[in-house]
């Protein structure tokens, strides 16, 4: 189911897979508790981020590429603590993703978010706002490197 995942990202899909279903909101929220604070070059200048909107609650992420051969991905998100669901999914993304290179963030499947095995647990509305973080981190990528693009 996730062989073509990057590493880091397919270990925390099969954590999910891992657990029963009815423990994998409880993950979720374990995962909230771990989203990095924001860098002080984002939180003074808050322009920066970019809003996903279709989340619920207000999620802003920015992204940063290596200026090597790869293009490292950085990711960096903010979340507000009130909202565990919403941060759990960007702790995800930034745990599976932040690091890689740019090529393998863009092979990550659109709909990885419902390999966590989560859509019972949440809202269609909520499943397609974490599937949004996703879709805005590659369309990032490939503004940046045209090359990506085509």
């Amino acid at each position: 189911m996730s062989g073509t995942l990057p590493g880091p990202l397919a270990e925390i899909v099969n954590d999910f897979i891992e657990v029963p279903e009815n423990e994998r909101l409880e993950l979720l929220l374990e995962f909230s508790e771990e989203l990095p604070a924001l860098p002080e070059r984002f939180t003074q200048h808050p322009e920066l981020l970019e809003q996903v909107v279709e989340c619920q609650t207000p999620l802003f992420l920015a992204l940063e590429l290596a200026d090597t051969e790869a293009r490292e991905v950085s990711l960096f998100f903010s979340a507000p603590p009130e909202a565990p669901t919403t941060r759990g999914f960007a702790s995800v993304l930034a745990q599976g993703l932040d690091g890689l290179p740019a090529a393998e963030v863009l092979r990550v499947p659109d709909d990885m978010p419902n390999q966590l095995g989560l859509t019972r647990a949440l809202t269609p509305l909520r499943m397609r706002g974490m599937t949004s973080m996703l879709g805005r981190i590659k369309r990032q990528i490939r503004e940046r490197l045209p090359e990506a693009a085509a």
